[in-house]
């Protein structure tokens, strides 16, 4: 025992220095910020992980033909929102300024500073990189539409806008003491935030792209592109549902609070099983057949719906929530494709549609017990709250949207006047591993294949 309590207090001093100085006996205060600084770097380390479940997940429903293309710039994307971020995000979204925009923190130096808004004992550093793993979700989320036909050099020009002019303005507005936080609208981990702002991205590139080679006949009737291996996808999903335990329950930014972010796993894990089992039940009534990739998606837009309302709901409401997400998201996506909408990893449906629900759900169950706990905004409709509630979410969810819709848009409107958005048909054809990189990802296999470019899986 008393090797571990020496190994520990050495760890701990070696984290947070000041414990070297302080008494024998640290003082609660000291303790409570050594805890919290590790709860909450120990959860950006799970969000950080999250990008090796989009990397699987997006290779595994994509064709082989893109399949290193697509894993590989997960890696790069990251590395752009990263630098990105430290120069200029987290200070227009966290620094100080008005309910619009924050313009103090720029390239943020790793010191304690009063420039930012975040109000929390936890270190600003890892306040910092815990921030940064939600923005590379977000930016993660948002590739799922130029998925398969976008120019590498794409990756590069709008990743770094969206990181520097889209997403830190959401968040400054939720999260930062902005506008929609002075109406308190209520988004625990980031439906909103996060998920809608990139689904909505997401939607603009599938838009603005048109829709992959072979997707749809003459008659508009389309046809299925399946990705080329379903094990990828589902340990894709099983990543995510680990590294969502460090995206809502590392959110309460504390590990001493009574046990607070157990609570908010438990109603994570909840809604995320509700999720699976209703989705996969509705494909089977719908195909006649359990398909796997439907319930893949039923477990992200539940963990996706959840996000938002998973410190302000009841555990039966976080079951509800999450069953209705893995139904929406299924019939939403067949309405998208057979609109015509090429998403090739159902990114608007899973996040974007969910993410809507997700916001709203607060405005009807969130009970005045948690809202105290947590103390943002108001009781819901199911709880006596009324009707105010339910409008700050939806006027919330309608602001955002539009704005990361036509920002998106101009964005990508100009870059595809200007450089152009997407791959020749002919590099389509070949795959983007070789056009784009000069090798493939899986070289064996499409060398077995004889070279042919017109290949599906």
């Amino acid at each position: 025992m008393l090797k571990k309590w020496l190994a520990s207090s050495m760890f701990l001093s070696l984290l947070f220095p000041t414990m070297a100085f302080a008494a024998e006996a640290p003082t609660p205060e000291i303790l409570q910020y050594a805890i919290d600084g590790v709860w909450v770097m120990l959860a950006a380390i799970l969000v950080i992980f999250m990008q090796a479940g989009f990397a699987l997940l997006e290779t595994g429903s994509t064709r082989m033909k893109n399949a290193g293309h697509v894993a590989g710039k997960t890696i790069l994307t990251f590395g752009i929102c990263a630098i990105v971020f430290w120069a200029f995000g987290f200070g227009i979204a966290f620094g100080e300024g008005n309910s619009i925009l924050g313009w103090k923190g720029f390239f943020f130096d790793g010191q304690a500073s009063e420039s930012y808004v975040l109000g929390t004992g936890v270190p600003l550093s890892i306040q910092f990189v815990f921030q940064l793993a939600f923005a590379g979700v977000a930016l993660a989320i948002a590739w799922g539409g130029f998925a398969e036909r976008a120019k590498l050099s794409v990756y590069f020009v709008f990743g770094a806008l969206f990181t520097a002019l889209i997403y830190p303005f959401v968040a400054h507005w939720i999260w930062g003491g902005g506008w929609l936080a002075e109406h308190g609208k209520q988004d625990f981990a980031g439906s909103t935030v996060v998920h809608l702002t990139g689904a909505t991205a997401a939607l603009v590139a599938t838009l603005l792209l048109k829709p992959r080679l072979g997707k749809y006949n003459k008659d508009g009737k389309p046809n299925q592109l399946p990705g080329h291996n379903q094990v990828l996808s589902v340990l894709g999903v099983i990543i995510l549902w680990i590294g969502w335990l460090g995206f809502n329950p590392g959110s309460t930014l504390t590990a001493v609070n009574d046990g607070f972010f157990g609570f908010v796993s438990l109603n994570t894990n909840l809604a995320a099983a509700a999720g699976a089992v209703a989705a996969l039940v509705v494909s089977w009534i719908y195909f006649g057949k359990a398909d796997i990739p439907s319930m893949l998606n039923g477990v992200l837009a539940a963990l996706v719906a959840i996000t938002a309302s998973c410190a302000f709901v009841e555990t039966w409401a976080a079951v509800v929530i999450g069953a209705v997400a893995g139904v929406l998201t299924f019939f939403t996506a067949q309405w998208f494709e057979k609109a015509g909408i090429d998403d090739p990893i159902y990114a608007f449906s899973v996040h974007g549609i969910a993410g809507m629900w997700g916001s709203l759900s607060t405005g009807f169950f969130a009970s005045e017990r948690l809202v105290e706990i947590v103390g943002v905004g108001k009781p819901g409709l199911f709880y006596g709250g009324g009707l105010e509630q339910l409008g700050v979410q939806a006027l919330g969810v309608a602001a955002c949207f539009l704005f990361v819709f036509v920002v998106s848009f101009v964005i990508l409107s100009i870059m595809k006047a200007t450089m152009g958005l997407r791959v020749t048909e002919e590099e389509e054809l070949v795959g983007l591993d070789l056009s784009e990189h000069g090798s493939y990802g899986y070289p064996e296999q499409m060398k077995k294949a004889g070279g042919d470019v017109s290949l599906q899986a």
